[in-house]
């Protein structure tokens, strides 16, 4: 072990990221403005047809944000007022919201208490008349149980759409996160592996109706333009977002190779400080290709653990503290706090620890004495 050192360290180091790309950055933004084309064009282009390969699909559709993402696919499905769609508590709003904005129901199904994603055991019995598609969302860079998903989706004619918004590069035997539903989403939030410098996202399919499809209603429709046979919405990924983006794809393979060794020590650190039994590690299934967008935890008393981390330096975030069935937004849909109860208990213990790709193996130490002093006062 080495010694303990006060350090201060964020839960993400963006600018550390920053100064190792800076002049790559700069140059490919200059371009854009040099250009002065900045929607729609060869940058934006080229992304999509670098990420479409990388995540195992025929066809990528850029858009203006990974919330927009899910909102157009669910579009593009012609899901309507009074249908339901079956997806996971345990997520970012976004996942929940999208199926409400079009005036359908989320139908939410607990969690493999294991990994945190949809537990496909669970699905079934939620299935009605009315239910048109499933959301599972690849949650902190694992896949959830596809093969299972998509097995049940088949047998009840029901359309999948990934949310991998967490999980760009993550793989379920061998299948890229991205190339396995009917449609499947990304995005390029700031703090994702793969991140903007702003918000941006993509939406990926294999069905060239469904590709086109998703490039008109991301021009409110148009086709050709100003002539609208539907309605869509304005999302479409700028140039200076696609010239940062494909700078930065550059990295992304290296980037997940650190955030792997990173999350692989943290579990060395944890079994050498015999933390096992307090802190619940990450599982990463043998079958799946963990690319840890977070590492997250299970810690008893977590929120006194969080503190006492604050207040040694070390930046850390809890994904989720509410499930969304607990929300005020969603009370209207009748779940209680007791019916979804996985996903209810993660809320209050998951925490994510630091594990960008800058991270050093001294930081790391650090991080992980921090806990087992606050443990041993405990």
């Amino acid at each position: 072990m080495t010694t303990q050192t006060k350090f201060s360290i964020p839960i993400l180091d963006l600018k550390a990221q920053y100064q190792t790309i800076k002049s790559e950055v700069m140059s490919a933004v200059e371009s854009v403005f040099e250009s002065q084309y900045f929607i729609l064009g060869k940058e934006g282009i080229s992304l999509e047809e670098t990420l479409a390969p990388y995540c195992q699909a025929k066809f990528a559709i850029g858009c203006a944000s990974g919330s927009d993402a899910l909102l157009i696919a669910l579009m593009a499905i012609d899901i309507k007022p009074g249908d339901e769609v079956i997806t996971t508590p345990f997520t970012f709003f976004a996942t929940g919201g999208s199926v409400s904005r079009l005036g359908a129901k989320p139908v939410f199904v607990d969690i493999d208490p294991d990994t945190f994603n949809l537990d496909p055991r669970l699905i079934e019995e939620k299935i009605t008349e009315r239910t048109r598609a499933i959301i599972p969302v690849h949650l902190f860079g694992q896949c959830a149980e596809m093969n299972e998903i998509l097995a049940i989706a088949k047998c009840h004619n029901l359309a999948v759409i990934e949310d991998a918004a967490q999980a760009i590069g993550s793989e379920y035997y061998g299948k890229r996160a991205g190339s396995m539903g009917l449609i499947n989403t990304l995005s390029f939030f700031p703090s994702k592996n793969l991140g903007a410098a702003g918000d941006a996202g993509m939406m990926l399919t294999n069905d060239p109706d469904l590709a086109e499809k998703l490039q008109v209603l991301r021009v409110h429709g148009g086709k050709p333009k100003y002539y609208y046979k539907m309605l869509g919405c304005n999302s479409r990924l700028d140039e200076l977002q696609a010239a940062v983006l494909r700078v930065k794809f550059n990295y992304l393979e290296s980037w997940t190779k650190k955030r792997q060794e990173n999350a692989a020590r943290y579990d060395q650190l944890f079994a050498d400080y015999k933390l096992t039994e307090q802190v619940k590690t990450p599982k990463v299934l043998p079958y799946c290709r963990h690319i840890f967008h977070q590492y997250t935890i299970r810690a008893p008393k977590r929120d006194q653990l969080m503190a006492y981390l604050k207040e040694n330096g070390v930046g850390t975030e809890i994904y989720y503290p509410l499930s969304l069935h607990q929300q005020d937004c969603f009370a209207y849909l009748g779940q209680q706090t007791g019916s979804l109860p996985h996903s209810e208990q993660a809320a209050q213990e998951v925490l994510s620890l630091p594990v960008y790709p800058e991270l050093t193996s001294e930081q790391q130490d650090y991080v992980v004495s921090i806990v087992a002093k606050f443990y041993a006062q405990k």
